[in-house]
């Protein structure tokens, strides 16, 4: 059985930046609440005249570019998202489209915050099963579209953006740590209705102190289990990159995982909430300013909507 690695990644962000003091000017917060309850300074929000999915190709085109790869060249687009308002053409129809792939195999995954963990399990899971060689794994996600402008305990979570990871088949020694390693993902079906994207036209909602409740208890031994199945202690990850919900839940899970000599992705103080993109644009981002060496083991790990969960320890590429 061939495994599978991420040999590229590549980013993307909308111009338009909304800070503290943006928001102040139109909702009763302040810079001070928003740091003291969120950790959030800025986020990117995107215009009417920029889809998702084009968030989504620009940072595709990045991790192309980067694997030295051409469209042509990819055989499935897995696309992570919530924010898609049309059921077709799907997220990754609209992407292999506007990159003039050729006819690879198409697939919307929508689990929300944990859909690029999911994704790229999946992508894994298609390269050892022989469905595919070469995968263009995508977490995108517009939350400005559907955030609450009125709501305070919301709007000032989310922002916009696009991560993306190229796949491919791993040939490498078995002794050696996977490229990508085995998934640990569930869900608390029951409390789903803590992250909610609901309505006409849909707006997101939380009941964020049963979401901060679940998040800093019950997933610390979750992450530490994706860790003991990928066969990597937590002292010796070289990097965490947990979903960027919330810093007031990112430091908690850090710190309960034991990773004490990792690198903790902090993106959502710049970037905010964006659901799916936030784990490949976070890591991303990391890759790119040489914080994480090549080869590191690194901990993905995705969790809120539907109270799901899914994680894996990757090498870095």
């Amino acid at each position: 059985m061939t495994g599978s690695r991420v040999v590229a990644l590549g980013h993307y962000q909308p111009a338009k930046v909304l800070t503290n003091a943006d928001l102040a000017a139109i909702v009763d917060t302040s810079d001070e609440w928003i740091v003291s309850r969120v950790g959030i300074r800025t986020r990117h929000v995107g215009g009417p005249d920029e889809p998702v999915d084009e968030l989504a190709a620009h940072a595709a085109a990045k991790a192309l570019a980067s694997a030295g790869l051409s469209p042509g060249d990819i055989d499935m687009v897995l696309v992570a998202t919530s924010t898609a308002i049309d059921r077709s053409p799907s997220m990754s129809a609209r992407v292999a489209a506007r990159l003039g792939m050729g006819s690879p195999a198409l697939m919307d995954i929508n689990v929300v915050c944990s859909g690029f963990t999911h994704a790229l399990a999946t992508a894994d899971h298609a390269v050892r099963a022989g469905a595919a060689s070469r995968v263009l794994v995508i977490g995108a996600d517009k939350m400005a579209d559907i955030a609450d402008w009125s709501d305070r305990s919301t709007c000032v979570l989310l922002g916009d953006g696009a991560g993306a990871a190229v796949v491919v088949a791993d040939e490498g020694d078995a002794a050696e740590l996977p490229g990508i390693g085995p998934v640990l993902w569930g869900s608390v079906p029951g409390m789903g209705r803590a992250v909610r994207i609901e309505g006409t036209p849909p707006r997101f909602a939380q009941e964020g102190q049963s979401v901060y409740r679940w998040a800093t208890t019950q997933l610390p031994p979750i992450a530490r289990k994706v860790c003991e199945r990928a066969g990597v202690a937590p002292e010796d990850l070289g990097a965490v990159v947990l979903h960027q919900a919330n810093l007031r839940i990112i430091e908690p899970i850090a710190r309960k995982i034991g990773a004490v000599n990792a690198v903790i992705a902090r993106d959502v103080v710049d970037s905010g909430n964006t659901s799916a993109a936030s784990i490949p644009m976070a890591l991303s981002k990391l890759v790119e300013r040489g914080e994480i060496s090549t080869g590191a083991p690194v901990l993905l790990f995705g969790f809120g909507g539907n109270l799901s969960y899914a994680g894996q320890v990757i090498r870095c590429p």
